[in-house]
């Protein structure tokens, strides 16, 4: 059976996020403030490394109650959610991107209780939501909001600079999407208010939680903005 796809409150990260502090334990401070889904991403990991970071997420979510509410994603690696599904590892899923694994390869591997998420491209972005077949995928991410050292490539023009997204456009975006949009990007406690007038399902974050000093507080202070 498929989980219900609540992007409301999004974590993405990887080992190079965490200031040298285990993923798991980032990711249950992040569960237990109220995030409601994790994807594992890292540019500098081994896929026996990812393996490692999801089955020890896997395993914090179980012992919280959690695997079948909080969604579990790979960013990308098609090998390492199907490796851990291998192993027994509860992954719920894969997020890819323009120049990913297409996502009808992922959709055919991973069957159809899989969640997908598809990042929309930085051009022609509400004509891309307002008429990209959505019958495979479960939601897009957009953004940025703020230019990100997370990921300073995010949403780059053809000269190179980054095109940040303004509150009416994710608000037309939310309006055109036949699905939910989760927007991230350099996104703060103070953004979240008037990210979520504009109607978008959610918000994602990297560095607000992995790299704070006391990542649950920040989470938690994350999702009481979004909750308010």
């Amino acid at each position: 059976m498929k989980m219900k796809c609540d992007v409301s409150a999004y974590l993405i990260l990887g080992r190079e996020n965490t200031n040298g502090r285990p993923v798991a334990q980032i990711v249950k401070d992040a569960v237990k403030a109220g995030f409601t889904i994790i994807q594992v991403r890292s540019k500098e990991e081994s896929a026996t490394q990812l393996i490692e970071d999801c089955k020890e997420i896997a395993d914090v979510l179980s012992s919280m109650n959690k695997s079948n509410d909080v969604i579990l994603v790979v960013d990308d690696r098609l090998d390492v959610v199907l490796a851990a599904r291998e192993q027994g590892i509860k992954v719920d899923g894969i997020h890819v991107g323009q120049t990913d694994i297409p996502v009808s390869v992922c959709r055919k591997y991973l069957g159809s209780d899989a969640i997908i998420g598809l990042s929309a491209p930085t051009k022609d972005l509400i004509n891309y939501v307002k008429n990209y077949d959505v019958s495979q995928i479960d939601y897009f991410g957009a953004g940025p909001v703020h230019e990100t050292s997370t990921k300073p490539d995010c949403g780059m023009d053809e000269n190179g600079k980054v095109i940040t997204r303004t509150f009416a456009e994710l608000k037309e975006l939310a309006e055109a999407s036949p699905i939910p949009v989760v927007v991230g990007g350099g996104v703060k406690t103070k953004d979240i208010k008037p990210l979520k007038q504009t109607g978008v399902h959610g918000f994602f974050v990297v560095s607000a939680v992995a790299g704070a000093a006391d990542p649950f507080t920040a989470a938690k202070e994350l999702v009481d903005a979004w909750n308010e």
